[in-house]
């Protein structure tokens, strides 16, 4: 089939690439020159594991091309998608200026019946607005429609979510565009799900807010562990044998960042109260999740009595592992709050140190976790990489100032750091010392 994805972020790129893997001819637009030249040079403009060898791949067998004309490429796309930035306006709304104006480039530019996909994360009711938007601008008179095929992938498991969705969800009112959409989705064996366009749009927040949710209800339940000298994991542990509520997001820590779950959370909060609805229980999700962030930095001041012209060593930067994605991330908070109070930063992310350096200022960048740590006061884990599980804590522990450790992210086990010699402090479970 012939597609065309407009936007190659990381939900754009990654879905061009996978369709054309399943052997579509894809074309993949930006209006980012820069960023569509680095693609035909091979350059990916995010971190995604095996997304690079795919998109290589697929281009050298001419089934991926890049292209910054919006114009000749809506001529090749049977189906366009619509996987442009949707970022929060400042009062949180979703700004959707970025769908609007492709949504009239499509409509001047079409000469044939199109099924136009928009599949960034929008508020309900979107899907009228781009059908409106076509029909006030088009030139010809072709036929259309539209379809809400929202995206479920995570950054860092992008391809593979892409590939094995748990889901597939096609929203529309045109048995033409289901069939053509069942049609480029044959070789994808997930389930299937047909609904109304509004009801597709809202799968995507309630989706991600119900997430969000029982992230900040597990760290809610982490700071009464810490009171009550009750263990988090094992809460966690004997909540997730219940099939109703299942073991997964019930892991405690500093909370939530990324782009989905803080924007599409506070999203969501607003499209709720233009329907007339309070949406508490979200308001309270995202007042939890910045708590955590505040009682991390409370802990670390505690466990030092005080952090000024203190050395912190901090070991992830990225708001979660598998990414280079620094936006919303809970390290940028903790860091500069901490420097606020007179900490000096020693830090290290496997990948996303270059992202890091355009949002924080008077951190010194090292090379791997040894050299952050040389001479630190404390060593502070914020993201959860594996390569941080695998690396050696005697050595570590020779070269801090001090033998603790602060974990934000639960990596360790509480007695193996005990018979290491670190005093080790983490969420919702007890403080240990040394033997």
């Amino acid at each position: 089939m012939k597609i065309l994805v407009i936007g190659t972020g990381y939900v754009g790129l990654s879905t061009a690439a996978v369709l054309a893997e399943l052997g579509n001819e894809v074309i993949a637009a930006d209006i980012d020159r820069k960023k569509i030249e680095g693609l035909n040079n091979g350059i990916m403009p995010i971190f995604e594991p095996g997304l690079k060898e795919m998109v290589q791949r697929n281009v050298r067998e001419n089934r991926l091309k890049f292209v910054s004309d919006n114009k000749k490429a809506i001529e090749h796309g049977d189906i366009i998608f619509i996987c442009v930035g949707t970022p929060p306006k400042d009062n949180w709304e979703t700004e959707l200026k970025y769908v609007e104006n492709v949504a009239k480039d499509i409509a001047k530019n079409m000469s044939s019946y199109k099924v136009i996909v928009h599949k960034s994360t929008v508020p309900v009711e979107t899907g009228d607005k781009v059908k409106k938007i076509i029909k006030d601008n088009i030139k010809e008179n072709v036929g259309f429609d539209v379809v809400s095929n929202p995206e479920f992938l995570r950054e860092g498991t992008a391809i593979e979510d892409t590939l094995h969705p748990d889901r597939i969800v096609i929203g529309a009112d045109s048995d033409k565009a289901i069939d053509i959409m069942k049609k480029m989705y044959y070789p994808i064996k997930s389930p299937i799900i047909i609904t109304d366009i509004k009801s597709a749009e809202l799968i995507k927040h309630a989706s991600n807010a119900f997430l969000a949710t029982k992230i900040s209800f597990i760290n809610s339940i982490a700071k009464i562990c810490e009171l009550s000298g009750a263990d988090v994991e094992k809460v966690a542990e004997g909540m997730g044998y219940d099939k109703r509520i299942g073991r997964t997001f019930l892991n405690a820590g500093i909370g939530y960042g990324g782009f989905c779950f803080p924007k599409d959370s506070q999203a969501f909060i607003k499209i709720a109260e233009n329907y007339g609805y309070d949406y508490k229980l979200l308001k309270a999700t995202n007042e939890i999740n910045e708590e955590q962030k505040k009682n991390f930095v409370e802990k670390v001041k505690k466990a030092l009595n005080g952090v000024d012209g203190k050395t912190l060593a901090v070991l992830g930067l990225s708001f979660k592992p598998d990414t280079d994605d620094m936006r919303f991330a809970p390290s940028a908070y903790i860091i500069v709050e901490l420097q606020g109070k007179g900490a000096k930063i020693r830090a290290y992310d496997p990948v996303a140190m270059e992202k890091a350096k355009n949002i924080l200022s008077n951190v010194c960048f090292c090379k791997d976790p040894y050299e952050a740590s040389k001479g630190a006061d404390a060593l502070l884990i914020l993201t959860e990489w594996n390569e941080f599980k695998e690396i050696d804590l005697k050595k570590i522990k020779s070269l801090l100032k001090n033998p603790l450790i602060i974990d934000g992210r639960n990596i360790y086990d509480i007695n193996a750091m005990k018979n290491e010699g670190f005093r080790y402090i983490s969420i919702g479970r007890k403080e240990v010392f040394p033997k």
